[in-house]
């Protein structure tokens, strides 16, 4: 009796079985994961102190074999990417399998068991929205291997995957454009160029370019190898936070040291469109003075830091060298959401232990955030700008009724849809910080302090918060319900609001049409 063999047409397979392009670029997206994992694997192999190269080869593996079969099995229609809804939702969606596979090497290298597999999926979370709080009782105690994957999902995490995505794929068409503005930190009306692809390749040679040089600077300091150097230079341009030390950038106790990291963590708050065209421009500054955002972001950034420095110094007594050194750290480290700590024994790191003026202003940068088109979190400075000209607006209105005021930042008027956006944003940010808030007091009895702060931190991807959730301490002080609250409030932080309810009404509407 013989065997008929099927032939599928070539056309066919290399069009993909069917068309979806969310799969399709969930594929890609494992793809890119791939090497970061091998590369993380082979630091674990040649370690001397740790041998669970097993759990990043084999996770490695299997992000490959899913990208590669993913990519062959579907191809992307022509219109797929037009209609918002469908182009969040592939955004969210390739994060969301993108974090279930960065979890396994935790599971597999027996760092969470897989009892606490919430565990797992906390840390990863944390990792790839940049958010920096930890389930990890003592980090130092994994291997370098493992500790550098966890330093890599937030480095994926800070430009964003699907960016990456969009610079080798060139099918997407005008569609790939919407699709990294959904994903990278920018604002959709700033245009590098034309073309997507080369947007795209632009954003992440000024990523690229700035890890390397916070690496290169903070290795040629006497207290970092090249390992050190490296890890944080991935988690400051990422404004993740994340380090391989329990203290933290505590750890080295070197003035030289912060201000580096305090050098990367303000770059990497500022928008990385300005700062391509300021070196295309042969560094012409005029490019940061014509915008008013990042010159907001800079007087915030001085004000918060001098008033911080005074209060700390004059109403805590602090002496004046010390309240400098950790004020300047800590207020940059909250304004860019990048979260390191600089813990030392003779110095005041530790926020928590601040006066109650001081901890309510780092409150307000926990809010506020960075600039849009960077890697930091927090509502951005554009629409804190947005919400205080709408609401100066009104005011006048009130005054004078007949009056017409204009919005405009700079020279450009805001269009009253994009201003309603904006509020809506703001307002839909607010009410999941209090209902995050209320959630974790009610239901799980944390104190109000730390309930709030930990939502703020939570949606604006910041890692400390206040409380028992201080730099000196992690997200284990939460219980696992709290927990489960955080990590949803982290991933609609990080992909932003709109993205997470469109991606659940793409799916309303499949389920509707099935």
């Amino acid at each position: 009796m013989g065997y008929r063999v099927m032939k599928f047409p070539r056309r066919l397979f290399l069009e993909g079985l069917f068309e979806s392009a969310t799969i399709n670029i969930i594929g890609l997206s494992l793809l890119f994961l791939a090497p970061g994992l091998f590369l993380s694997g082979c630091i674990e192999w040649v370690s001397s102190d740790s041998h669970n190269e097993l759990a990043l080869f084999l996770t490695a593996g299997i992000a490959l074999l899913l990208g590669f079969s993913f990519r062959a099995m579907t191809s992307i229609a022509d219109d797929s990417m037009d209609r918002p809804k469908a182009i969040f939702s592939v955004v969210a969606w390739s994060w969301v399998v993108c974090v279930l596979i960065g979890m396994l090497p935790y599971l597999f290298a027996g760092v969470f068991s897989w009892s606490k597999i919430d565990s797992a999926i906390f840390e990863t979370i944390s990792g790839f929205s940049t958010t920096g709080s930890t389930v990890l009782q003592d980090i130092e105690s994994n291997g370098r291997g493992i500790l550098f994957w966890r330093q890599l999902t937030q480095w994926y995490g800070g430009m964003g995957m699907i960016v990456l995505a969009v610079t080798v794929l060139p099918s997407l068409g005008v569609g790939g454009l919407q699709l990294m503005a959904a994903e990278s930190p920018g604002h959709k009306s700033d245009r590098l160029r034309a073309r997507t692809i080369d947007t795209a390749k632009s954003l992440w040679t000024v990523y690229f370019g700035a890890t390397i040089v916070i690496s290169l600077l903070l290795w040629i300091t006497p207290a970092m190898n090249l390992y050190d150097a490296v890890a944080h230079a991935l988690t400051t341009a990422s404004t993740g936070g994340f380090s391989p030390y329990n203290d933290s950038i505590g750890a080295f106790d070197s003035y030289i040291v912060e201000l580096i990291i305090i050098f990367g963590m303000f770059l990497s708050g500022m928008n990385f469109n300005l700062q391509y065209k300021f070196w295309k421009g042969r560094a012409d500054y005029r490019v940061f003075g014509r915008s008013s955002e990042w010159k907001l972001y800079v007087k915030i950034t001085v004000l918060f830091v001098a008033a911080v420095v005074i209060l700390n110094s004059v109403v805590d007594s602090v002496s004046l060298g010390t309240a400098f050194r950790d004020s300047l750290f800590n207020v940059v480290a909250l304004v860019t959401s990048t979260g390191f700590g600089n813990v030392r024994p003779e110095g005041i790191g530790d926020f928590v232990l601040w006066g109650t003026a001081s901890q309510l202003l780092l409150l307000f940068l926990m809010t506020v955030g960075g600039t849009f088109g960077s890697t930091a979190g927090g509502m951005k400075m554009f629409r804190m700008q947005i919400g205080l000209k709408a609401l100066a607006k009104e005011l006048k209105l009130i005054h004078r009724p007949s009056g017409e005021y204009p919005i405009k930042v700079g020279r450009e008027k805001i269009e009253e849809e994009v201003v309603s956006s904006i509020l809506g944003f703001i307002a839909l940010f607010i009410s999941l910080v209090i209902a995050g808030t209320v959630a974790l007091s009610f239901f799980f009895n944390e104190d109000l302090v730390t309930a709030l702060s930990g939502s703020i931190s939570a949606m604006s991807n910041m890692g400390p918060a206040l409380g028992d959730a201080g730099p000196t301490s992690n997200f284990l002080e939460f219980d696992r319900g709290s927990r489960s609250i955080i990590m949803v409030l982290m991933v609609i932080g990080r992909l932003e609001i709109y993205a997470v309810l469109l991606m659940f009404l793409s799916l309303v509407d499949r389920l509707r049409v099935k």
